[in-house]
């Protein structure tokens, strides 16, 4: 029997899953990459809401939010649906070694925020101004945390899927509390969101999906069960029994 109403996924991504004839070699990277590995194999599901990727580096998180924003249509270094900027292509095969099944009816319209690509972003931005005429912000002329703000806060405005490779790379302890608002406002509007992180603050969005990458693969984790919570709560409880080891090396 067909879906109907609040039964049919409306939300753009519903799953990320290989497409067939894909070349990848498991043996080599990415494939190699135990998160990477699970997804070709199994599939994805995306639930609408926030889903983060959590994970030491090397864990695959970025990878997969990279290969996900590139099989959406979005550019591998950052912008929205319509940005086509490029300056050094570095990004794995594995974008177009995924096909993503849709929500139905739902938005076309994505953004990927990628830390360490934005200013090359911002310099696309001011070669192509937006049509309209309006001024766009210069971005350009802000501190590194100020001019992330000013994209969450001129982009990330509504319907769509966004994602975002660890965007606390440039934000404060409470610039990051700023973006959880922004995630929730996404949310509320109906947009859908995948973002890796390192952040335990930022994963600790209520009513977020966390999946922990390591060798394992990839697993759903609730927020005080994971590594990286386990390790900041040592660390600021007590930091000398984590730097000592620096010394003894």
């Amino acid at each position: 029997m067909p879906l109907r109403g609040q039964d049919v996924a409306r939300h753009p991504v519903r799953r990320v899953e290989a497409r067939a004839g894909h070349e990848l070699a498991a043996h080599r990277y990415p494939a190699s990459i135990p998160a990477v590995t699970q997804v070709l194999r199994d599939g994805l599901d995306l639930g609408p809401g926030v889903t983060f990727l959590v994970g030491e580096n090397g864990s695959g998180k970025s990878t997969l939010v990279e290969a996900v924003a590139i099989a959406f249509g979005l550019s591998p270094e950052g912008g929205s649906t319509h940005s086509r900027h490029s300056s050094r292509a570095t990004e794995s095969p594995l974008g177009d070694a995924l096909q993503l099944a849709r929500g139905a009816g739902a938005s076309k319209w994505g953004f990927f925020l990628r830390a360490e690509t934005m200013h090359g972003w911002y310099s696309y931005i001011e070669d192509h101004p937006r049509t309209s005429g309006d001024d766009d912000v210069a971005f350009h002329e802000m501190s590194h945390g100020e001019s992330f703000l000013a994209v969450l806060e001129s982009r990330f405005t509504g319907q769509g899927f966004y994602c975002l490779d660890e965007p606390e790379a440039a934000l404060s302890f409470s610039s990051t509390l700023g973006l959880v608002a922004t995630l929730q406002r996404v949310v509320a509007r109906r947009g859908q969101v995948l973002c890796a992180t390192h952040s335990p603050v930022l994963a600790a969005m209520p009513g977020a999906r966390i999946l922990e990458a390591g060798p394992w693969g990839l697993r759903e984790s609730a927020w005080e069960d994971l590594e990286v919570v386990d390790h900041w709560r040592r660390y600021l409880a007590e930091p000398w029994s984590y730097l000592r080891h620096l010394q003894d090396g």
